[in-house]
């Protein structure tokens, strides 16, 4: 081998040796950042709306299947509407705050009836929708594998998972139970229905609802059969947390009082005992600045005496 053969040689070992040191002592490259987290636009009215006639089915933010609650947030977070309402429409506002908050939030629609016309939904009989409601959890907590959920439910959607909690098995599945302007012991309707009774026409009314599709509302008057045989062994279930919004502006539970539960880890707050000026009323409930608040608080640090800032007022509808 000649001296220039072997000079060259010296330099590739010497260099091939400092490389391997380099591996060996060089820190470990810093892992390429997490992917940001999507941000959704959180909805409105007019997208409450929008929702309603043109997606039922969906909001932003929500089912999505692949999410998996963090050592932060590991409840995922079922929305459940009201009468006459849907997924879309309800979630509107709660699903992109809660998903943005880093929540695993979803929901469905129940209900159906031929009334329904893929958009009005909440018609039908209290208990089949509690069924389907248990069909649902039972899917989020296969995906997501956490052991229970957290609901939030505004009018009926308030009121008709106490029937999957108390008489489906829902309780070990349920850690939260959020209702706002529940329809719980029902409502007078501002008096209609007693005046229904004393007249011995409500059975006549209730029959009408009955035959045209929408068997629910007899179930969520103030007195009925359906009513007294859901509370009859009490308004809670032990393990279940409950905290009831409700708003001096509800002209839909009458009276309000009607909306709150009692006993057991039970907790009804009056909005404008907090925020006076709040005009939100029944249906406007799932899109109150205040409301969100509050139930960000009771999901996330559950601060003893949290009082929300007085701003973002939901709609009085």
């Amino acid at each position: 081998m000649t001296r220039t053969r072997r000079h060259r040689m010296r330099r590739r070992l010497t260099a091939a040796a400092l490389a391997a040191c380099a591996a060996v002592t060089a820190p470990a490259a810093a892992p390429a950042p997490a992917e940001a987290r999507t941000t959704y636009p959180v909805g409105d009215l007019a997208t409450s709306i929008s929702n309603f006639l043109f997606s039922p089915d969906a909001a932003a933010g929500a089912n999505l299947w692949s999410c998996r609650p963090s050592a932060e947030h590991p409840y995922p977070v079922v929305i459940v509407h009201g009468t006459t309402s849907n997924f879309g429409s309800a979630a509107a506002m709660m699903a992109p705050t809660l998903a943005n908050a880093g929540y695993c939030v979803y929901g469905f629609n129940y209900g159906a009836t031929p009334l329904t016309l893929g958009h009005v939904y909440g018609l039908g009989e209290v208990a089949e929708s509690a069924r389907t409601m248990s069909a649902f959890v039972d899917r989020v907590l296969a995906a997501t594998g956490a052991a229970k959920v957290d609901v939030i439910g505004g009018s009926q959607g308030g009121m008709m998972p106490n029937y999957y909690i108390k008489r489906l098995g829902g309780a070990p599945k349920v850690r939260t139970m959020i209702g706002l302007a529940p329809t719980n012991h029902g409502t007078t309707m501002q008096g209609l229905v007693d005046i229904g009774r004393s007249l011995q026409v409500l059975g006549l009314v209730n029959d009408a609802y009955r035959f045209i599709g929408a068997p629910t509302y007899p179930e969520q008057e103030d007195g009925s059969d359906f009513q007294k045989a859901l509370f009859a062994d009490g308004d809670t279930v032990p393990g279940v947390r409950y905290l009831t919004i409700a708003t001096s502006h509800d002209t839909t539970v009458t009276p309000l009082t009607n909306s709150f539960l009692h006993g057991g880890d039970s907790t009804n707050i009056l909005l404008q005992d907090l925020c006076p000026d709040d005009p939100v009323s029944h249906s406007g409930m799932t899109l109150d600045g205040p409301i969100m608040q509050l139930v960000l608080n009771a999901l996330g640090p559950d601060e003893p005496g949290f009082r929300p800032q007085c701003t973002g007022y939901g709609p009085n509808v």
